[in-house]
C-alpha cells in the first residue's frame, strides 16, 4: 500500500500546474491520467493524421505533406505577457523548459471589419477604430488606467474603485458606445456586459494589465509556446518529477475510495493508492459536476493568412458579442508555421464561442466568414462543466472545464480558487519576476 499527500487525476494543464506547485512545496504527489499522453482536454494532437482520425474525416489531402510538423491544440489559447500565468511559470521555473513568441496581432470585429486593438497611446493615435474626440477620451482613460495604484490615492483622481461602477467610470470619461464595446471586451477581455455594474477595480486593473502587456512587445499583448500548448503541461510534469512526483501514464481509474465523505484512495488497474487530498478534471467525477453551458469550437486549416491583418501569422480577433446580438463573444485564434505548429504556408485558425442555441456550428459562421476559404474544418461541441461543491469537505478538488475564450487568464483564476482551497493560502506572486524572459520578439 503506497500513502500519498496528493493523488491528481489527470494531466490537463491546470491540473500540471497545481500538482508542481504541491510538490514543489515538499508534498508527495502521485500523476495518474487514463491517457497515453500528456494534456487531457487540453492537449495539442500530432501528427496531423491522427487529427483527421480523432474526428473521424478523412484526410488529409497530399497537399498537407508532412503531418508530423503540425500540432493543433484542441483548446487553443494565448498567454499574457505580464499575466498570471507567465507570473506561475516564472516562480516555478518552467521557462527552462519553454519558448515563446509573440503573438502578431490583436484585433476587435466592427461593423464588418477588423480593427487593430489600441492598446498603447502610440496606437491609439493611428486607430481607425476611433474618431478624433474618442481618440483624445480614451487616451485619459488610458493614462489614468496606468497610473492607477490602489496604494496612492492621489492617482485615483476621486474615483472610488470599490464603489464607482465601471458604467460610471467610462461616463466620467465620455466614452461612446463604440469605444466601450471594444475596451469591455477586446482589452479588458471581460466575457459579458454584467462587468458595467461591478465596482470599477477589475476593469482598470484589466486594461492596465493588457496595455502594459502590449507595450512590451508591440505587436500584441499575447504570447504564444513553440510546438504548442502541449509543452505546458508537459513543463509542469518536468517539474513535479523534479520534486520527486511519480507518473502513471495510460491507467485506468477504478474507483475513488471514500471514508465517511472524505477522500481515502483511489484504486488504479487493480492497486490501492492512498492520499489525503485529491485534485481532478471533470472527467473523473461525473457525479460530482455539473453543466452549466456549452462551448463550440471549430478548428479550421487554412493555406492563407486570415484578411486584414496584416498577413499576420499569428493574431487574436474577437467579435463583440453586441455585433451579432449575441450574449456571448466570439474568439479566434490564429497560429503557423513561426509557432512550429503547422507546415510552411499552412495556419491553424479556431473559432470558439459559447452556445446559445440548440445549432451552435451557425453560431460561429460570423467568425469562419472571416477566415474563408478554409481547407479543413473540425467541430467539437463540448459541456461546461463546474464542480458541485468546493471541495473542502470531501478533499476532492475539481477543476472547471476550459472556457470559449482564447487566453488563459479565468483559467488562471480557477487555478488560484483551487489552490487556496487545497491549501488554506493564497498563491501570490512577487510582481518584479514577472518578465516572460525567454520569449522571442522576432
Amino acid at each position: 500500500m503506497q500513502e500519498y499527500d496528493i493523488i491528481v487525476l489527470g494531466t490537463g494543464l491546470k491540473e500540471c500546474v497545481l500538482s508542481g506547485l504541491m510538490s514543489q512545496s515538499g508534498k508527495k504527489v502521485l500523476h495518474i491520467d487514463k491517457n497515453p499522453y500528456y494534456g487531457g482536454e487540453s492537449a495539442s494532437i500530432s501528427p496531423l493524421e491522427e487529427l483527421y482520425k480523432r474526428f473521424k474525416v478523412s484526410g488529409p489531402p497530399k497537399s498537407i505533406r508532412r503531418g508530423k510538423e503540425w500540432n493543433v491544440d484542441l483548446v487553443p489559447k494565448f498567454f499574457i505577457a505580464t499575466g498570471q500565468l507567465v507570473k506561475i511559470l516564472v516562480h516555478t521555473e518552467v521557462t527552462r523548459y519553454l519558448d515563446f513568441k509573440v503573438v502578431e496581432g490583436s484585433y476587435v470585429y466592427k461593423t464588418g471589419k477588423l480593427h487593430k486593438v489600441p492598446a498603447t497611446e502610440e496606437d491609439v493615435q493611428s486607430s481607425d477604430l476611433l474618431g478624433m474626440f474618442d481618440k483624445r477620451r480614451f487616451k485619459k482613460l488610458l493614462h489614468f488606467a496606468l497610473n492607477f495604484d490602489t496604494r496612492n490615492p492621489r492617482t485615483h483622481q476621486d474615483v472610488d474603485p470599490e464603489k464607482t461602477t465601471t458604467r460610471e467610470l467610462f461616463t466620467r470619461f465620455d466614452l461612446g458606445q463604440d469605444v466601450i464595446e471594444f475596451t469591455g471586451h477586446a482589452m479588458a477581455l471581460h466575457s459579458s456586459e454584467s462587468y458595467l455594474d461591478q465596482p470599477c477595480l477589475d476593469t482598470i486593473n484589466r486594461i492596465k494589465l493588457y496595455s502594459e502587456s502590449s507595450s512590451r512587445h508591440n505587436t500584441s499583448p499575447y504570447l504564444y509556446p513553440l510546438y504548442g500548448l502541449r509543452e505546458l503541461p508537459q513543463g509542469f510534469a518536468r517539474l513535479n518529477a523534479e520534486y520527486g512526483g511519480t507518473f502513471l501514464l495510460n491507467r485506468t481509474v477504478d474507483e475513488i475510495v471514500m471514508d465517511n465523505g472524505k477522500v481515502k484512495a483511489v484504486k488504479s488497474d487493480g492497486k490501492l493508492f492512498h492520499c489525503k487530498q485529491l485534485i481532478c478534471d471533470p472527467s473523473y467525477v461525473p457525479n460530482r459536476v455539473r453543466k452549466v453551458g456549452r462551448v463550440v469550437r471549430v478548428i479550421c486549416l487554412l493555406n492563407h493568412p486570415v484578411k486584414n491583418t496584416h498577413e499576420a501569422s499569428s493574431c487574436q480577433i474577437i467579435i463583440p458579442q453586441t455585433q451579432l446580438n449575441r450574449k456571448s463573444d466570439i474568439y479566434i485564434s490564429v497560429v503557423a508555421f513561426g509557432h512550429s505548429v503547422a507546415s510552411d504556408g499552412m495556419y491553424i485558425a479556431t473559432v470558439s464561442t459559447t452556445a446559445e442555441t440548440s445549432n451552435p456550428e451557425k453560431e460561429v459562421q460570423p467568425g469562419l466568414e472571416l477566415l474563408e476559404p478554409i481547407v479543413q474544418k473540425f467541430v467539437s461541441v463540448s459541456n461546461l462543466l463546474v464542480p458541485n461543491e468546493d471541495g473542502r469537505k470531501s478533499q476532492i478538488f475539481v477543476s472547471r472545464s476550459y472556457d470559449a475564450t482564447t487566453h488563459f487568464e479565468t483559467e488562471c483564476e480557477d487555478i488560484k480558487d483551487m489552490y487556496k482551497r487545497l491549501t488554506g493560502t493564497e498563491l501570490c506572486f512577487w510582481s518584479s519576476r514577472h518578465q516572460s524572459h525567454n520569449s522571442d520578439d522576432d
